[in-house]
C-alpha cells in the first residue's frame, strides 16, 4: 500500500485514507473538508494523528498510512500499514463493549474507557496491509 503523499484523501467510495509514516519530519494538513467534516491531520515515522472538526480520531504510534478509513454508529474499520508494530488508540462512544478484529479474526472484547478511546495493538510488516475492524457488540 503507498503512503498518502497529500497527508489525507477522499476515496472513491467515500472513505478516506491518510497518513504517511515514511515523512522523517512532522508534516501535517488542516481543514481537509470530507462529508461536511473538517479534518486535519498530522504525520512522520515517529506517530499519525487524526482529528475530525478539533476532536480527537485516531492515533497510532509509530506512524502509520491508514487507507478507507470509515466511522459508522456501530465502529471503525480500515486497513493500516507501517514499517513495524504500532499501538493505535481509536476515539469511540464512552464506557461501551466492542469487538475487535484484525486481519479478519476475532482478538477479543474490549471497553472504551469513560473517555471513549480503544487502544489496539497491531502486528505490522512494511508493504503489508492489515485490516482493522471495531464492531460495537
Amino acid at each position: 500500500m503507498p503512503v498518502i503523499e497529500e497527508l489525507i484523501r477522499t476515496e472513491q467510495d467515500g472513505t478516506i485514507s491518510f497518513g504517511n509514516h515514511k515523512l522523517k519530519t512532522k508534516s501535517k494538513l488542516q481543514d481537509f473538508e470530507h462529508d461536511g467534516d473538517l479534518y486535519k491531520v498530522k504525520t512522520f515515522y515517529e506517530i499519525t494523528k487524526l482529528e475530525r472538526n478539533g476532536m480527537f480520531v485516531y492515533e497510532s504510534v509509530p506512524g502509520t498510512t491508514a487507507m478507507n478509513f470509515t466511522v459508522s454508529d456501530d465502529g471503525v474499520e480500515f486497513s493500516v500499514e507501517g514499517d513495524k508494530d504500532a499501538q493505535l488508540t481509536i476515539q469511540l462512544a464512552e464506557d461501551t463493549e466492542y469487538e475487535v478484529y484484525v486481519d479478519h479474526a476475532a482478538v477479543g472484547g474490549m471497553r472504551t474507557n469513560m473517555s471513549g478511546k480503544l487502544y489496539v495493538s497491531v502486528e505490522l510488516n512494511e508493504g503489508t496491509p492489515v485490516a482493522v475492524r471495531i464492531k460495537r457488540r
